[in-house]
């Protein structure tokens, strides 16, 4: 036991000696190159996890909220709404409940037609449940008992230049311009439009919403029923915890949480972006041991004289293999700590500017877990890349060896 860590000492001593005597510029390369490598591995899944939380992020903020209640199966809508609401508004941890009613219709605007969803809401409630009403691009949001007005996404109001949009819109409407509605039982409205908002949201942004009270106007009557009940969540509250009380209060409707609504699908996608974190990282460390072994393989090759006398004074080949393997642990560690400076540089860059995408402003999520598990596997990827070429060179004869 002694003896083993009288020989590790004697590796640490002889590796950091080499070192100090070695090429700075050298050192300073491969510093370098190790820490990007680090930061590659890094960098793309945490790209990859910010659109995934952007996404959830969107989910819960503009269309579902934190639990959404939809109607029974085989059933279109949800009956007796105030009963429902005034149930779910009582239970421990329910912030707020807001209504929707997706009565449907076709909007018109010079000439343009363009089939939709139009959303009954109750400004009042839907301000604490969803964040709509922050996202206004222009205009204004819908206030309490508004009627003959309405608001529209960005995707709805579209460009005058139809071939800017990504998906059918009105040809560029914008506030207080008036548009056509014809719903679905037959009533012709025309609107002023109040406010354009933008989520950057594809499923959010071609939706249209005007108040209940309008809705009521043209159904010609009180209207008790809703298409969907959004819940927000008091901040903290386990959303199952709440589901488990709103299923205990014997609410009849499916309940459903955010995670819930996305499903099986949004689970595979995770999961495909996964495999392309994996491949990611084993490219990432590939690059690294081949860098890490070129460099070990060269000192090696241009110390084999060194290493003979070494061990034609009696030093063991293994103490000389492991001088090398700690000669890469402290690159290693090095790369490792610059590759960190670097990711705190890029997090505080990307705070103020964020990736822009069509649907969303991507802020890479940089974890720990990813962190400490990259710079395990590249820790170890880089001992054996450094293990490999030093033992088959301590391997060789004294005689060989000094003769170089």
């Amino acid at each position: 036991m002694n003896e083993t860590v009288t020989r590790l000492k004697l590796s640490f001593f002889l590796g950091l000696r080499s070192l100090q005597r070695g090429n700075i510029g050298s050192l300073v390369m491969t510093v370098v190159i190790i820490g990007m490598v680090f930061t590659n591995m890094i960098f793309l899944p945490s790209v990859i996890t910010g659109a995934i939380n952007l996404f959830v992020d969107q989910t819960i903020e503009y269309q579902s909220g934190d639990i959404i209640i939809e109607p029974k199966e085989n059933k279109e809508v949800i009956e007796d709404l105030e009963d429902l609401l005034a149930r779910v508004n009582r239970v421990p941890g329910v912030l707020r409940a807001a209504p929707h009613n997706d009565i449907g219709g076709v909007m018109k605007f010079k000439g343009s037609r363009l089939p939709g969803s139009i959303i009954a809401i109750r400004p009042r409630d839907e301000v604490l449940v969803t964040g709509i009403s922050k996202m206004m691009r222009e205009g204004q949001y819908l206030g309490e008992g508004d009627t003959g007005v309405i608001l529209i996404g960005k995707l709805v109001a579209g460009n005058k230049d139809k071939s800017e949009d990504l998906m059918p819109s009105l040809g560029g409407v914008r506030t207080g311009d008036s548009i056509d509605v014809e719903f679905t039982n037959g009533v012709v409205r025309t609107y002023r439009v109040k406010g354009v908002f933008e989520t950057k949201s594809y499923m959010v942004d071609p939706l249209v919403f005007i108040t209940w009270e309008e809705m009521e106007s043209v159904r010609g009557h009180p209207v008790d029923q809703a298409t969907a009940v959004l819940i927000r969540t008091v901040p903290g509250e386990d959303v199952e915890e709440v589901k488990l009380s709103l299923i205990g209060m014997g609410i009849q409707e499916q309940i459903k949480t955010w995670h819930d609504l996305l499903g099986k699908a949004f689970a595979e996608v995770v999961q495909s972006y996964g495999v392309i974190n994996s491949i990611s990282t084993i490219v990432s460390i590939v690059i690294a041991i081949v860098v890490i072994f070129i460099v070990i393989m060269i000192k090696t090759l241009n110390n084999r004289r060194q290493i003979g006398i070494l061990k034609a004074i009696g030093i063991h080949r293994t103490t000389i293999t492991f001088s090398y393997v700690f000669q890469v642990v402290i690159l290693a560690v090095m790369g490792i700590i610059f590759g960190l400076f670097i990711l705190l540089a890029l997090d505080r860059y990307f705070s103020v500017f964020p990736i822009v995408f069509p649907d969303g402003d991507i802020r890479p999520a940089f974890t720990l877990a990813d962190i400490v598990t990259n710079a395990v596997l590249l820790f170890i990827a880089s001992a054996i890349a450094g293990f490999i070429p030093a033992w088959q060179i301590a391997r060789e004869d004294i005689l060989t060896a000094m003769r170089g």
